[in-house]
């Protein structure tokens, strides 16, 4: 158990691993609308609808396995859970022209697809203190690249196999890429099981009803969670709020592309910041300077360019946070869980943000006065993170270190550093 390793293995084996997940299905979701309602003769409402349906398998998904993610070595979640949602996957070039049977397979790759999340992260997260927002940084930082990549390879599969056979392609690189990636490089630092079970886990932190009842639990939640609120409306409306302001359909298109990117490299610099400057004051910074760039996203292109970079570059550092701070604040003994079940609840409140400016502009007739209220949600997460505190378990001089030689004494340096009292 305590051969050397290096840990940075575990988390290009999880970053890639996760790359051809979920996100790769979402991402690439918009190249078969059109294919498949001119076959099956479904609206593009049915045929999108899928998105709204495999969040909300998602959500109870994530709700399922952080209870049980913090019991199970992590291999013993992911490798099922890959198959299952490639499963549904191929399910979905199979279903007749259906709106329910479509539907339905898309509901499970939701639900399966969970399972491929949080067990990864918690694995990542075991093997670094030091460097812990860094290397998740990196994770998704290598989901968003997978993202960004899948439309390309969803075009050429259609343009050559067509829908249905691209369904089924994706869905065996979605099993045999991340199966491959999980066994030989993912699992979690000093992990022991009896089939699959975890024995011997003395991990620092809170139980899950303990931190529950804290008030950094929920200001953690509730800060980022009004930050995801704004930053997927904004990306939902970003193409029609700009032709609206007068750029072309090309010109606002292209801002989406300039949001990945930016989000890309504020992932990667976010970790390498937030591990070396206090989430409480990094993160307000983030969190307020969308504000700023909702103030320049108007013409011209380059302005408004320059304003969406800026909003891209905040939200990848910003998506850094939340392992971050749920370990500094409650501990690794709930993490999954913990994790799981925020994320489960992002997922749900992310629909939030698109129908609040959709019925702005629906009421108004523009977008302008539903932007204060975006600018109000920034500043109120804002202010909760500002306010958590100092750290409860403060990273662990040389940690990283002793866990790439030594992953057991590593587990007695955890436990000898006491944590700080909740304020």
């Amino acid at each position: 158990m305590s051969r050397p390793r290096s840990p940075w293995w575990v988390v290009v084996g999880g970053g890639v691993a996760a790359a051809f997940g979920p996100q790769m299905y979402l991402a690439s979701l918009g190249l078969f609308v059109d294919p498949i309602s001119a076959e099956t003769g479904f609206s593009r409402t049915t045929v999108t609808a899928a998105a709204s349906v495999a969040a909300l398998g998602m959500a109870i998904g994530l709700l399922a396995v952080a209870r049980i993610v913090d019991r199970f070595a992590a291999r013993y979640l992911l490798i099922p859970g890959f198959v299952l949602f490639a499963g549904s996957m191929a399910l979905i070039g199979l279903m007749p022209p259906v709106a329910l049977a479509y539907l339905l397979p898309c509901f499970f790759v939701g639900f399966f697809g969970a399972a491929t999340m949080v067990p990864a992260s918690r694995a990542v997260v075991s093997w670094f203190d030091n460097n812990r927002a860094l290397a998740v940084g990196v994770v998704t930082g290598l989901i968003g690249l997978g993202a960004a990549l899948a439309p390309l390879l969803a075009g050429a599969l259609i343009d050559a196999v067509g829908w249905r056979s691209a369904y089924g392609i994706m869905a065996l690189i979605s099993v045999v890429v991340p199966v491959t990636m999980v066994t030989l490089f993912v699992r979690a630092r000093a992990e022991r099981h009896m089939r699959g079970r975890l024995v011997e886990q003395e991990l620092p932190g809170r139980s899950f009803a303990e931190a529950i009842r804290t008030r950094q639990f929920w200001g953690i939640a509730v800060g980022l969670g009004l930050v995801g609120v704004v930053v997927t409306g904004l990306q939902v409306h970003l193409v029609p709020m700009m032709t609206d302001r007068g750029l072309s359909d090309d010109q606002a298109a292209s801002l989406l592309v300039i949001f990945g990117l930016a989000s890309l490299v504020g992932r990667v610099a976010g970790g390498l910041l937030i591990d070396r400057v206090h989430g409480t004051v990094v993160g307000p910074i983030v969190m307020l300077a969308p504000i700023l760039g909702l103030f320049f996203l108007d013409l011209p292109y380059a302005g408004a360019a320059a304003a969406v970079g800026f909003i891209g570059v905040a939200f990848g550092i910003e998506g850094d946070l939340l392992a971050l701070l749920i370990t500094r604040y409650l501990g690794m003994r709930s993490f999954g869980r913990l994790v799981g079940s925020v994320q489960a609840a992002f997922v749900l409140g992310s629909a939030f943000g698109p129908l609040l400016l959709g019925l702005g502009y629906d009421s108004l007739g523009s977008y302008d006065p539903v932007l204060p209220v975006l600018m109000g949600f920034l500043a109120i997460g804002a202010v909760l993170i500002a306010t958590l505190g100092p750290y409860v378990y403060p990273p662990v001089h040389g940690f990283d270190r002793l866990a790439a030689r030594d992953e057991l004494a590593a587990s007695a340096a955890l436990r000898d550093s006491p944590p700080r009292l909740l304020q």
